[in-house]
């Protein structure tokens, strides 16, 4: 009874990221308008950022709250781990995946043209500045001087701020102009339009999304105990899964509008985020060493990323079909997984 009654509540937790989604990026929509902000920055900062913070609080739920509840301490900072280096893994694969067969749906249902149209300058930024913080933080896993690990989370932080600068200072012309916006879904509500009314609708969904994100680790934690199952490779499949819906299911809506550049630059400034801001808590707060798990789950990563960089530079352009394709680097994983329980 008590696997159904998790099982019940981790599918309903799904559901209720989903519609926290719709209203998030209804909100930061309207928030880029009224600043005014280019397409890219809104895509991949505002919405990356907003849709982040629940796969960013998970690691801090898991390890501090260990702590904090005098509870396994090496459980929660292999949950941790598994998180956050789950996060970029499953952003550049399964997350590329669903949004290239959403492309290919929508075409299919004449709602779309099959090419994608996302912004090149926005896109070859974000995964060349993903590429350069990811490596630096990967490669604090094999540094055992711990003043030289911690340089490297303060640089990840800094890394991280020179690419908000490079986002929002980047022009119009080049990183795109919002296009037309659905009403503020506060605003059916409330009967009126303001900047507060578009700021609570950010806070409002993002607080339900770290809410729901709460309660997963808990549900990971049960089944990690119920199957016998290493918390830190359950956590790298589970945990992101849930945590990074937000980005996905936003890239669909906005695949389903062909606002394609916030579609992939919401998934591409998450990878950017994800690859500096909690790998710095993972090498502050965890020994941030990796077993063979982690390893093979890190080449799958730069395996993905390679391919869309070959992508992008050769075609200038993201093609559904190369998205689709890096969905087989998580089913590879996943293949591995398996084998290694069986």
């Amino acid at each position: 009874m008590d696997a159904i009654f998790h099982g019940i509540l981790t599918v309903l937790n799904l559901f209720l990221i989903v519609g926290c989604c719709v209203v998030f990026t209804n909100a930061v929509e309207h928030l880029g308008k009224i600043y005014n902000l280019n397409e890219g920055a809104v895509g991949s900062i505002l919405a990356a950022v907003g849709t982040a913070l629940p796969e960013t609080i998970v690691p801090l739920v898991a390890i501090l709250g260990a702590y904090l509840a005098h509870a396994d301490v090496h459980v929660g900072k292999e949950i941790g781990i598994g998180a956050i280096l789950g996060a970029p893994f499953l952003l550049s694969t399964l997350a590329m995946f669903v949004t290239g067969l959403a492309v290919l749906i929508f075409w299919k249902a004449g709602k779309r043209e099959h090419k994608m149209n996302a912004n090149y300058v926005v896109m070859f930024r974000d995964l060349k500045f993903f590429f350069f913080s990811y490596t630096l933080a990967i490669a604090a896993g094999f540094i055992h001087i711990p003043v030289l690990k911690y340089a490297c989370a303060l640089g990840l932080l800094a890394y991280y701020l020179v690419y908000v600068f490079r986002t929002l200072n980047c022009s119009h012309s080049q990183c795109g102009e919002s296009g037309e916006l659905d009403e503020l879904l506060f605003e059916r509500i409330f009967k009126k339009y303001n900047t507060f009314l578009v700021w609570l609708q950010v806070i409002v969904s993002i607080a339900f999304l770290i809410c729901f994100a709460h309660l997963f680790v808990g549900q990971i934690k049960f089944f990690a105990g119920m199957f016998n199952i290493n918390p830190l490779v359950l956590s790298l499949i589970l945990a992101p899964i849930a945590t990074e819906l937000p980005e996905k299911f936003n890239s669909v809506l906005w695949v389903s509008q062909s606002k394609d550049t916030l579609a992939l630059g919401n998934i591409t400034g998450a990878m950017v985020f994800q690859s500096c801001i909690p790998t710095a808590i993972g090498i502050l707060l965890t020994p941030w060493v990796f077993g063979i798990e982690s390893v093979i789950n890190i080449v799958l990563v730069y395996l993905s990323t390679v391919l869309l960089f070959i992508n992008l530079y050769r075609d200038k352009a993201f093609s559904p079909h190369i998205l689709i394709t890096c969905g087989a680097f998580y089913v590879i994983y996943l293949v591995y997984v398996f084998w290694k329980l069986i």
